[in-house]
């Protein structure tokens, strides 16, 4: 395969400066089939780690997943994390 670099127009369409906030807990992306889809996030910390609906976060407990986002519950409270620029 060719080295090629990315034309300066498809990058500005692909590119999404200050999409997320590096500092927080992000959703990078959802895959799966419908019924049990999982979620790729980023830590504040900056590592990847999949998850699925009951996976335990210092941030709180993955309650749902669907094609929207994902949601977590800490102390009662319920949260929405949607993918950047969504």
């Amino acid at each position: 395969m060719a080295n090629e670099q990315t034309s300066a127009k498809v990058a500005g369409l692909a590119t999404q400066t200050n999409a997320m906030n590096r500092g927080n807990l992000s959703l990078l992306g959802l895959f799966g089939p419908e019924d049990s889809m999982t979620a790729l996030i980023r830590l504040p910390s900056g590592r990847t780690r999949k998850v699925s609906r009951g996976s335990r976060l210092s941030s709180g407990q993955v309650v749902a997943i669907d094609a929207k986002g994902l949601i977590l519950n800490s102390k009662g409270e319920s949260k929405r994390l949607s993918m950047p620029g969504g």
